[in-house]
């Protein structure tokens, strides 16, 4: 947890430009659920400042401020809040050119007095009663921060700490800087007349460059900068997901695990009858909690324990991406990933897991217009699932629900358990770890489109996340596509407004369907194989193949990814009137030259929404949820344009003036730690020989 990461400098041109304080507050309530103490409001608005200017008058003011940053990684047994750091200070030694990391203390103490001569470690703090020594709380987050399970746990780094009382002079606070006073590394305290010497140390602990490359290691350990789900993957060949669970994430696995271990039998043993005893668990959790990353994982740990396990998802984009980018050329991990419609016909034997990602994403029956009658499935698709597996684990989102034969809901869900007398475990992620970890950011945009209950409000800038709107499709497209030839991620997509043309003619010739003003650009391309001569790539591996940036993509093929930059074309089938949102269905026109549809009415041209039979209200619910998938697929960056003016005016007044010194993370920008390459397709077969491999070193010895 962390309310804000900024450098000095930067801090102090968005206190100029923004009300930090109201911003910090909103994080502190979503991440403690309770309002942020009046001391904690005047610290961040006074005390904060006061320690950013100091840096900069010490020709500092690079140096990245991490604002209330939790002190370990562990997550508190009783439940309670974690223990949170003022400031933590992070950059690089001068010297030894290492991490070096100051703890802060901001107190806005003017005097303190003895409290006990016998003791130095309380002290009487007049309007507010005995206090603990500021040395005393620093000694207890430095243990912490220092210790096993610290952030920088195994990283060569620098470590002390420091009380800052910018409104008291030494003689006022003499009882803190008594002999007898706690003494150490982080025991340091300063006042406005020590404050030359506070310069000084912050010369002598911080080099003028680097902090940017030393925060972002500490971004990395703190899981906020998260290896891309597919890279991760290929890193590992598809046995684990390389991301390290924590807290709620790690507590769900277990459970899972656990529960196996009591349900299950010894998988080298043959069962003489089949145990009737199931289990369903529901996972809730908005984009980028950590879903696929729990999921992924369990799937490597039943695998690895010799259990049956299927993955499966309603996302034809999520699973291809898997199976074409990660599994290229293993057929036996291809199969491991499946469709809903999988299941129409149960395995002879239940499967140990299913595991049901995207599950907002369930339909009311498995149907498929390619498969004859008897392959048609003739009850609910969730029943099909639960009947597979003994275990079935859902992952749910419902704000990502974008057409309206997606059925998939925490109700249906429970409902179709309750008939079978299935006990149901509910778990809800929260912490947010795709959007560069900013839960400010997904939330910002929850608001923005409507999908909440608070109203849209400004953006302000939190060093995770950044967003900015552009005047044209041309400047969005020369910003992504300078982004993506530079070495980052990056992809251009659009709300489905424009017609989507299938290949033509014997070369599969893409049309240029997504058409404004003068700028044309295809649709990733409507097909199951290449076209134009094998150089454009199938829609179900747009998102990963290298040629995808010359097309936009859609909610259907981006849903379940993520890259470090996204263009998100707004078009009007959600347009900005009168002080709310409007939805409008489009219609088409034939162009009998070119001998495609075009746009005669602009709006919505996804035939399965703009359907008359459904509701506005229905209709409206699945324009934003749309959106909402596609302005949360960046972990850096996300660059809006509506095709409408008056929809562009409003984005503009959300977003603000953002372009803020190191905030905007081009490629250039970022410090070389950030500069991470995303992972080409493996070889053939090399997820099947490296698990033969492993095989043959472990036994296959079960996990649990």
């Amino acid at each position: 947890m962390l309310l804000l990461k900024l450098s000095a400098k930067d801090l102090l041109t968005l206190n100029s430009r923004r009300r930090m304080v109201p911003h910090l507050a909103a994080r502190w309530q979503h991440f403690l659920r309770t309002q942020a103490s009046l001391p904690e409001r005047s610290a961040w608005a006074v005390s904060l400042i006061e320690l950013a200017k100091d840096l900069v008058a010490a020709d500092r003011g690079d140096i990245e401020m991490i604002v209330e940053c939790a002190a370990t990684s562990d997550t508190p047994e009783t439940g309670g809040q974690p223990r949170l750091i003022d400031v933590v200070l992070i950059g690089q030694h001068p010297a030894s050119r290492c991490l070096s990391v100051q703890l802060v203390e901001l107190k806005q103490w003017s005097t303190v007095t003895s409290l006990d001569a016998a003791t130095a470690e309380q002290v009487h703090v007049p309007g507010m009663g005995p206090k603990k020594h500021p040395a005393v709380q620093l000694r207890a987050n430095y243990e912490l921060f220092t210790g096993a399970s610290g952030w920088l746990n195994d990283v060569t780094y620098e470590c002390g700490g420091f009380a800052y009382l910018h409104n008291a002079t030494d003689e006022s606070v003499q009882p803190l800087l008594d002999v007898g006073a706690p003494t150490g590394p982080y025991a340091r305290t300063y006042t406005k007349d020590s404050r030359g010497r506070l310069l000084r140390d912050l010369r002598e602990h911080f080099a003028q460059d680097g902090s940017d490359s030393a925060a972002e290691t500490l971004l990395r350990r703190m899981n906020l900068r998260n290896t891309p789900l597919l890279d991760a993957m290929i890193k590992s060949h598809g046995e684990d997901t390389v991301f390290t669970l924590r807290g709620r994430q790690k507590q769900v696995a277990d459970d899972v695990l656990d529960t196996a271990a009591h349900f299950l039998g010894d998988p080298t043993q043959g069962e003489i009858l089949p145990d009737p005893k199931r289990a369903v668990f529901l996972v809730t959790g908005g984009a980028g909690t950590g879903k696929s990353a729990i999921g992924l994982q369990l799937k490597a740990e039943f695998e690895a324990a010799g259990r049956s396990v299927k993955y499966a998802s309603g996302s034809r984009a999520f699973n291809a991406a898997i199976q074409e980018h990660v599994g290229y050329g293993d057929t036996e991990f291809k199969e491991s990933f499946v469709y809903f419609s999988s299941f129409v016909a149960p395995p002879e034997l239940p499967l140990d897991m299913l595991i049901c990602d995207e599950a907002h994403r369930l339909r009311d029956r498995s149907s498929n217009y390619r498969l004859p009658p008897e392959k048609q499935g003739t009850q609910p698709q969730v029943d099909e699932l639960l009947d597979a597996s003994r275990l079935t684990l859902f992952f749910l989102d419902e704000s990502q629900s974008v057409r309206p034969n997606e059925v998939g809901t925490v109700q249906l869900i429970e409902d179709a358990a309750e008939r079978r007398g299935v006990p149901v475990t509910r778990y809800r992620l929260q912490e947010q770890f795709r959007c560069g970890g900013s839960d400010a950011y997904v939330r910002w945009v929850r608001n923005a489109l409507g999908l909440a209950e608070n109203d849209a409000e400004e953006w302000t800038p939190d060093g995770l996340m950044h967003v900015e709107v552009v005047d044209s499709p041309e400047e969005m497209e020369r910003i992504i596509r300078a982004e993506a030839l530079a070495g980052a991620s990056a992809r251009m997509v659009a709300g489905y407004c424009w017609p989507w043309t299938e290949p033509q003619g014997k070369e599969r010739r893409l049309e240029a369907d997504v058409r404004i003003g003068d700028w044309h650009r295809p649709w990733n391309a409507l097909s199951e194989s290449f076209c134009e001569n094998k150089t454009v790539p199938p829609s179900k591996i747009w998102s990963v193949h290298p040629a995808g940036l010359d097309q936009i993509g859609c909610v259907y093929t981006a849903q379940g990814l993520e890259w470090d930059w996204c263009g998100v074309i707004m078009g009007e089938d959600m347009v900005w009137r009168n002080g709310g949102w409007v939805f409008q269905r489009g219609k088409k026109r034939r162009d009998a030259e070119a001998g495609v549809y075009r746009v005669r009415v602009p709006g919505s041209f996804d035939p399965k929404v703009r359907t008359s039979s459904l509701s506005d209200d229905d209709f409206a619910r699945c324009v934003r949820n749309a959106y909402h998938v596609l302005m949360t697929r960046a972990s850096r960056a996300t660059v809006l344009y509506s095709t409408d003016e008056e929809t562009r005016a409003h984005l503009k007044e959300l977003v603000g003036d953002v372009h803020i010194h190191g905030l905007r993370p081009t490629w250039e920008n970022l410090p070389p730690s950030a500069r991470v390459h995303r992972q080409g397709r493996p070889r053939r077969g090399s997820n099947r020989r490296r698990k033969r491999a492993r095989a043959a070193q472990n036994d296959q010895q079960p996990l649990f």
